[in-house]
């Protein structure tokens, strides 16, 4: 305290200590000067020219002119100067209680509050009497709940993160794990692979959505240590605040109990000095409201002297002491109160609506970060399981086949016929230990009995000879044979017999094929009818010109046409890729890197004779085309390369050729994978 008795500063000064915030925090003082919204009686008797008349810096800037905020002031404003200086220069006061906030018109909208601030919230809590407390409660509240969603989300990251470690692990054992088991090849390892991957993909989905929980709960975590630190720092500002105004309450308390003392001295001279009784005026000296302050007892202590000496020069001397020591405590009576006074108006007309807005948009902070926090979390969860529904389901062709219609890509009848036939060539013939089909006659063998395929000829042939008429190239013809076969014949010596670029029979089929069964499920995956097959292979080997496969017999059901198609591929005496190259492909295929091996493939490509490559170019344009409809036809790449792997390589090498059957369906991936940087020229 100063030597007249007031509060000698306010702690660290107003204007330090709003400094302990940093630039960037919502507390700082360019956030929340220290001009307030002034009503226009305010204005006058707060006026520019009471507060420059002073001719001292004020601690209370002047209110702007423009909406601008002002500039805050620094802290060595407040430094060496007492508090009665300080308070006096900054008001012209009067002992009557100004305008607070909360009593300001509501139609005139201050300069300090933002436009999304709530100025009407603001405006209730400056007329409640805790409103301090209220602030610093709610925010506890929202700090606890945002602490438990914080807590959520970091268990549920862990669920989530758990759940997607496990899953991409078994995804990727199971995948590498079951080349080693004893399974089925050819479609159902691809369908197994690929849902494998899908899974794999589910993997990460989670991964990633764990990943994004955690950056949530840590933000959260961080925003409320944040929140925590600044309703401290504010706490700590209010209760500095209050302390000062009471502190200068009690000596304005103290003031008033010195100035009633030496009021009833002087009351006492004074009826000394006109011959009154001590005695009989007693009762006349009391407080009328009985306050307690003027006792006599007190009275009869503190001036007991003026009972002594009662020689008039006495009297008048003692009058002069006291009627002295009166008006210093009158002085410092009234400076007190204008002390306590401006200190008041400065807190409740300042300093408190600064407070609560800090703690106000302390908690609109930390509620609008929970809330915006959960909105994302319920964001990213829609997300994520979207991402999973269009993984196991995509919406187009181009994303890829999903869980289901890799599973309904699996051909058990294709699989198992290439596994009878691999293992066949690798069991079967002069290999096999079991009991034999055929051998001499002295040794007990009694002639083949004709097979189910020769007798259906037969009762064909027969059944053609009772029939006629008939659309041109129908069954019900009989077909002359024009003496040029296509079945079995050379490629080479077929397309130079024909004069011809690709072989007619191959541009004749895939016509047909394009034409009627580009949206045909399962397009050469599945089989044809053996007696249809045989008798258009039959027809298209004695006068292939007279077929017309747009007749009702043939386009009704376009799989005995692709049949036939791959039945000429395999009967070439010499496979379409050669026995030459064969071993050139399958190590080609061999190679991990897709670049390179697509190099390697197409290097080999380029080394098959000219009527070979022709009609793998043409053969392969066909296929990508075919490949075009996956959606529909459901045969993709790799499905369609398991088809051909085989009949384009060849089957009449022996067991080795069996053993690279999944290499072989791996060249012709490859090969249809890029059928245009192979085959197609820039200039085409």
């Amino acid at each position: 305290m100063s030597d007249d008795g007031a509060p000698a500063t306010w702690e660290n000064g107003p204007s330090s200590d709003y400094e302990h915030h940093s630039s960037g925090s919502p507390y700082s003082p360019s956030q929340y000067p220290y001009s307030g919204p002034r009503s226009a009686s305010h204005h006058q008797s707060l006026s520019r020219d009471s507060l420059n008349a002073e001719g001292s810096s004020s601690s209370i800037p002047l209110p702007p002119t423009k909406t601008t905020s002002p500039v805050p002031r620094s802290s060595s404003e407040s430094h060496g100067r007492s508090s009665s200086s300080q308070w006096r220069e900054s008001a012209q006061v009067t002992l009557e209680r100004k305008e607070t906030y909360s009593t300001l018109p509501t139609t005139e909208a201050p300069s300090v509050v933002e436009p999304s601030f709530d100025e009407n919230i603001l405006r209730a809590l400056c007329d409640l009497d805790c409103s301090v407390p209220l602030m610093l409660d709610r925010i506890k509240q929202s700090m606890a709940s945002c602490k438990e969603a914080a807590t959520f989300l970091r268990k549920r990251a862990a669920i989530e993160e758990e759940y997607g470690r496990n899953m991409q692990k078994l995804a990727r054992t199971t995948s590498e794990g079951y080349a080693a088991t004893d399974g089925k090849a050819g479609s159902f390892v691809h369908a197994w692979q690929m849902s494998m991957k899908i899974h794999d993909v589910l993997a990460e989905n989670r991964l990633k959505f764990a990943q994004r929980l955690n950056e949530m709960s840590e933000e959260l975590t961080n925003l409320t240590k944040e929140v925590d630190k600044n309703r401290k720092q504010t706490k700590d500002l209010a209760s500095r605040y209050e302390r000062a105004l009471q502190d200068s309450e009690s000596v304005t308390e103290k003031s008033k109990s010195r100035f009633d003392m030496t009021a009833e001295e002087l009351e006492r001279l004074l009826l000394q000095k006109e011959g009154e009784s001590f005695k009989e005026n007693a009762v006349q000296l009391r407080s009328p409201g009985g306050g307690g302050k003027r006792v006599i007892g007190k009275v009869a202590a503190k001036g007991g002297l003026l009972l002594k000496g009662k020689n008039p020069g006495n009297l008048a001397r003692q009058e002069d002491d006291v009627r002295a020591r009166m008006s210093q405590a009158s002085d410092t009576y009234r400076k007190a109160v204008t002390e306590t006074q401006t200190i008041r108006q400065e807190y409740f007309n300042f300093q408190l609506p600064r407070i609560l807005r800090a703690l106000k948009e302390c908690n609109d902070e930390i509620d609008l970060g929970t809330q915006y926090h959960l909105s994302r979390y319920a964001f990213i969860y829609e997300s994520t399981v979207l991402s999973d529904g269009t993984t196991l389901s995509p919406l187009g062709i181009e994303d890829g086949p999903g869980l289901k219609a890799t599973t309904e890509t699996i051909d058990n009848r294709a699989d198992f016929r290439v596994y009878m036939q691999n293992y066949a060539y690798a069991h079967g013939g002069a290999n096999f230990r079991g009991p034999r089909r055929e051998g001499p006659a002295d040794k007990g063998f009694v002639a083949p009995i004709p097979n189910i395929i020769d007798r259906s000829n037969q009762q064909t042939q027969l059944a053609s000879g009772y029939n006629s008429g008939g659309s041109p190239g129908g069954s019900t013809l009989q077909v002359h044979d024009r003496g040029r076969p296509t079945f079995g014949v050379d490629l080479a010596e077929q397309m130079a017999r024909d004069n011809v670029e690709v072989p007619p029979i191959m541009g004749k089929c895939c016509e047909a094929i394009e034409k009627y069964g580009l949206r045909s499920q399962g397009i050469y995956r599945i089989s044809g009818t053996v007696t249809k097959v045989n008798k258009l292979k039959e027809r298209l080997d004695k006068d292939l010109d007279s077929v017309n496969l747009d007749a009702d017999e043939w386009s009704s059901d376009i799989n005995n046409v692709t049949s036939v198609l791959k039945m000429w591929l395999r009967e070439l005496p010499d496979p379409l890729l050669t026995q030459d190259l064969h071993q050139g492909f399958i190590d080609a295929a061999k190679i991990e890197n897709d670049r390179l091996r697509h190099i390697r493939l197409h290097e080999r490509v380029n080394e098959l004779p000219d009527a070979n490559y022709a009609t793998l170019k043409y053969l392969m344009g066909h296929l990508h085309r075919i490949t075009q409809y996956e959606s529909v036809n459901q045969m993709s790449v790799s499905n369609l390369a398991i088809v051909f792997g085989p009949t384009l390589f060849g089957q009449n090498g022996g067991n080795g050729q069996m053993a690279d059957a999944s290499l072989q369906n791996k060249a012709i991936e490859t090969v249809l994978e890029h059928y245009a940087d192979i085959f197609v020229d820039e200039a085409e």
